[in-house]
């Protein structure tokens, strides 16, 4: 099978960026793989982890002879890393991404793109709450949705690389807009995580006896929530502030939801309760269906 692309850099070598790289060795997808990662301990982990070629601290560096680029750093850090790899694109190399909010990828990386380059940025619907280059395993896109939001005007050769790319990586690729990327993962993702965040503090901020007892007895939905919790508190913070319209909008939707369900428990309105519960059950089963389990 040949390379999908000739050099691919990886900026910014978390749980995401290893991922890609060790993907990218299994399914042969690019023929060089160079990782950027301004932390030094993180480049020593990489250089004894091996999954690439070149391993530097520049950004700038990283991407001089690079067929594609991917960023996978905090969302708050783009228009730095954009501004400080711009003039260094070759001429014909695609820029991506693997930011979970499009909109705010697209606006804060299109002013450092120069003529020439191909920005089409991305983003894989897959994580754990694990971060580091040691948390990166190559099969963590299987199966896994690839969300593709390609800039207005770009050419399809571009699109098309960036899908087959993924597509290598193990991934299920669809194409839509920012706009409509970022409503639909308010409500799948980001303000999932915030009603985690939530969760959580609300039991730490419990008195003393009740929280260990919480802590001590805590079932597999509280598990749950408190796995989720564990996620990279600095990308948590960038997602929400860069997609704040959508998340505030879905938010909404959810206290009007809570609304409905307090009013039915006050009254005693069992049917309902179920009524709700029962939907949300066919929702569940749907998913572990279309197996996004």
């Amino acid at each position: 099978m040949r390379p999908v692309v000739g050099t691919l850099a990886i900026i910014g070598c978390g749980l995401i960026g290893s991922s890609i790289a060790r993907a990218a060795r299994r399914g042969n997808a690019a023929a060089r793989i160079v990782v950027c990662d301004a932390d030094a301990g993180a480049r020593r982990a990489i250089a004894k982890l091996g999954f690439a070629d070149a391993i530097v601290a520049s950004p700038a560096k990283a991407v001089a002879k690079a067929d594609m680029v991917v960023l996978c750093t905090p969302m708050s850090t783009y228009a730095a890393i954009g501004r400080a790899i711009g003039s260094k694109l070759k001429a014909g190399a695609v820029l991506t991404d693997a930011g979970s909010v499009k909109r705010a990828a697209q606006d804060r990386l299109a002013p450092f793109v120069p003529r020439g380059v191909h920005l089409v940025p991305a983003h894989p619907v897959a994580g754990t709450e694990n971060s580091g280059p040691e948390a990166g395993f190559a099969e963590l896109f299987d199966g896994r949705w690839c969300i593709v939001t390609p800039v207005a005007g770009t050419p399809k050769l571009a699109t098309k690389k960036v899908e087959a790319l993924w597509t290598r990586l193990g991934s299920k690729v669809a194409v839509m807009t920012p706009e409509h990327h970022d409503r639909v993962l308010a409500i799948t993702s980001h303000v999932p995580h915030l009603i985690a965040y939530t969760i959580v503090n609300t039991a730490s901020d419990l008195e003393g006896t009740l929280r260990a007892e919480v802590i001590r007895y805590s079932a597999s939905g509280f598990r749950d929530f408190t796995r989720v919790a564990a996620s990279s508190p600095v990308m948590w913070r960038d997602i929400f502030l860069a997609n704040k319209d959508a998340v505030l909008e879905m938010l909404g939707r959810l206290y009007e939801d809570i609304a409905l369900l307090q009013k039915a428990i006050r009254h005693d309105e069992g049917d309902t309760l179920e009524r709700l519960f029962a939907k949300a059950r066919h929702i569940r089963r749907s998913v572990v269906a279309a197996k996004q389990d």
